[in-house]
């Protein structure tokens, strides 16, 4: 069932958002030289590793493939379209491409880099519980995103903040929480610290 409706919702937003998702597409073309996408590795369902898409928000030589480096508010790698895109989150919208090919979900634990850390951190080094997040499959949105808890993972807080949320939506999963979440992400799209 969960299959079904990620299925059928990304299919529907893919087709409604199009004209935007192409004039993204030529802006980011008409501001710098490079690929219109940035594919970069993630950890999926069952730690298996996927190729995750966003709208490239760098400039192509400064892209970061292997998240080594924390994106910073006024990052001087981020381009004008970037910050526009970042700040509204659109720039994840080609991972409903991911959700069509079963990569990820509608909606499940963000996918996060292999080389991601919170104060100096892999992730996994900071909570022994870090690996249940990868029981299902990572979503676009979530119910730590929907709580505010994205962006920059500084501290080690900022990563444990999120992972409650994401071992809460595990032991409370439903099919209406999923809709709850995805209509309680409208309000976050636009937040403070996507940038």
């Amino acid at each position: 069932m969960k299959r079904l409706f990620d299925i059928v919702v990304s299919a529907i937003a893919l087709v409604l958002l199009s004209p935007l998702l192409v004039g993204i597409a030529i802006a980011i073309r008409l501001e710098s030289p490079g690929a219109v996408l940035f594919r970069q590795q993630r950890i999926g369902r069952d730690n298996t590793l996927f190729m995750m898409l966003k709208f490239r928000s760098m400039f192509d030589d400064q892209c970061d493939a292997t998240a080594s480096v924390l994106t910073t508010r006024s990052d001087s790698r981020v381009t004008r379209i970037g910050q526009f895109i970042r700040r509204n989150s659109i720039d994840e919208l080609p991972q409903l491409i991911n959700v069509l090919r079963g990569d990820m979900s509608m909606v499940g634990p963000r996918p996060h880099a292999l080389s991601a850390r919170a104060a100096e951190q892999l992730y996994w080094e900071i909570d022994a519980r870090y690996r249940h997040r990868h029981a299902v499959k990572p979503g676009v949105t979530g119910l730590a995103q929907i709580r505010g808890f994205r962006g920059a993972t500084v501290l080690t807080a900022d990563l444990t903040n999120r992972l409650s949320s994401d071992l809460e939506y595990l032991r409370d999963w439903s099919m209406g929480k999923d809709m709850w979440i995805l209509f309680r992400t409208i309000f976050v799209i636009r937040h403070d610290n996507a940038f």
